[in-house]
């Protein structure tokens, strides 16, 4: 396969500029700098010097992560991770930017490499405000953003990373070095992660207010701190970046819904196969979601056979399932560093007893009308839509024989968590923001009721040991809620439909 050449710019001066635009160019074209204001509220960072070019092929390049130019299969022109846009990458700083007093500074260390024993490590995953603001998928990298002027798009970008080291990129793989930073990353200066303690000090000297959450275990905690101007520690960057986060744009919710459709279809597969081994449907779900292009699971996955779904998160995933009995299963994909999260429970024989029907039934009743809450014209918020949950699952359980009373008590031994959950580039997304937020359009969150039964002499007999949870991810909208996991069937009938077909 040929693949297009881009030009890299030579680092010549450290002036805000575009996003690069990722465009196809014929093969050893020859560029030069073109100063286009861009239908994006960040023109006052064209203004600048121009820079000179060579050309040099992308296709022969190593990155430490995928790029359009190496693979076309996986990114469309102009995207920096799957389905985000380098210009939407570069809004996202200028919306924190301008939420920064003038002449603030935000600071964000990257995550750190896990190791599980020894040299054996865990698959790097980029600290979530990071990855957000820069699509950068490297550790050892620290991003700073510095507010220079009054208007949307008054900022500079300055990203501290790892230079290229083919002899240590022998050993550990490809990563993108200072020239990529700049180029692809659009930062308006690189600078080698080494150089850290000797330049962010320069850079916070003038600084009006320092925004960070720095994390312990973090190498780069220590020089940021030291690098601040005065002994206060910074302001938490969190509180002021989690409202950004929280509101996904369309292109976040496009993402977010390709990830729901593939992980609803391979639960809605797996609904239709008898199963022995909580094991084996564990691989299989895992198998589904790579197999049909997302990146993996999102989470390590609940697979709950029989009184084990009353353990909220039962991941030992490791049992023989029961004939008769019913199986919990909390499982959802990740693409593009998005994630989706459902959660169905169905019977292992492929039918419900009247027992667990009746259950299953009053839970997705509850369900449904939680859902159809999930609108900004509702003027709700999560926790008042758990308050209605609650409110639901007394009503259909009073129904069945319960004796559950009025109070809330007794109810929590039967549902013991919340309704929902923001989700986004996180399971439990924006951490810190709160559930009594009144939801808005963007706001993706799941609706999530269940009832787990005890085997306990106070609770119906029929309905002892039994665990029903029904969860999807949804996205607010204006006028009705959109379910992100509509592909995953939770009927009834649908679901003992799915094995009478096979």
């Amino acid at each position: 396969m040929s693949f297009p050449r881009v030009a890299l710019r030579r680092l010549e001066s450290h002036v805000a500029r575009p996003p690069r635009p990722f465009a196809s160019l014929p093969a050893r074209i020859q560029l030069r700098p073109v100063f286009t204001r861009l239908p994006l509220p960040c023109h006052s960072r064209l203004r600048g010097a121009p820079r000179g070019y060579s050309t040099v092929s992308a296709a022969e390049l190593e990155f430490g992560q995928p790029v359009y130019e190496t693979h076309p299969h996986i990114l469309q022109p102009g995207e920096i991770t799957p389905g985000i846009t380098a210009q939407e990458y570069a809004n996202r700083r200028a919306d924190l930017a301008y939420s920064l007093p003038e002449n603030g500074v935000a600071i964000l260390p990257a995550a750190v490499l896990q190791y599980r024993s020894g040299p054996v490590f865990y698959p790097f995953r980029q600290e979530s405000n990071l990855l957000y603001l820069t699509g950068f998928l490297e550790p050892d990298s620290v991003a700073v953003i510095r507010r220079t002027g009054p208007d949307h798009g008054d900022y500079v970008f300055y990203l501290f990373c790892r230079p290229k080291d083919p002899k240590a990129e022998q050993w550990s793989g490809p990563w993108s070095g200072l020239q990529a930073a700049t180029d692809v990353f659009n930062a308006d200066e690189s600078h080698d992660i080494a150089s850290l303690t000797t330049i962010l000090p320069s850079l916070l000297r003038s600084a009006t207010a320092v925004y960070a959450d720095l994390p312990t275990s973090s190498p780069h905690t220590q020089p940021i701190r030291s690098a601040l101007p005065s002994s206060t520690p910074p302001h938490s960057l969190r509180l002021l970046l989690n409202p950004i986060r929280a509101v996904k744009s369309p292109a976040e919710i496009a993402v977010m819904r390709h990830a729901g459709r593939i992980s609803g279809r391979a639960l809605t597969s797996a609904m239709r196969r008898p199963w022995t081994l909580e094991k084996d449907l564990y691989t299989f779900l895992a198998h589904e979601f790579s197999q049909h292009g997302l990146d993996g699971p999102a989470y390590v996955p609940v697979i709950a056979g029989g009184s084990r779904g009353l353990m909220i998160h039962y991941v030992h995933n490791n049992r023989a399932l029961t004939p008769g009995s019913t199986v919990l299963v909390d499982a959802g994909g990740e693409y593009g560093n998005y994630i989706t999260d459902i959660t169905r429970s169905w019977p292992v024989s492929g039918r419900f007893s009247p027992a667990q029907r009746d259950l299953y039934s009053a839970v997705l009743t509850v369900q449904r009308q939680c859902v159809s809450l999930c609108r900004a014209n509702a003027g709700l918020s999560l926790d008042a839509i758990h308050r209605a949950s609650e409110d639901g699952l007394r009503r259909e359980l009073k129904a069945l024989g319960f004796d559950i009373g009025s109070g809330g008590r007794t109810l929590d031994m039967l549902y013991p968590h919340h309704v929902g959950h923001y989700v986004g580039l996180d399971v439990h997304d924006v951490p810190g923001y709160g559930r009594s937020i009144t939801l808005k359009k963007g706001h993706c969150v799941t609706v999530e009721p269940g009832v787990y039964v005890p085997d306990d002499e106070r609770w119906p007999k029929h309905f002892r040991g039994l665990a029903v949870r029904i969860e999807d991810s949804i996205a607010v909208d204006d006028e009705g809620p959109v379910v992100l996991t509509v592909e995953a069937v939770k009927e009834v009938v649908d679901i003992e439909a799915l094995r009478e077909d096979v």
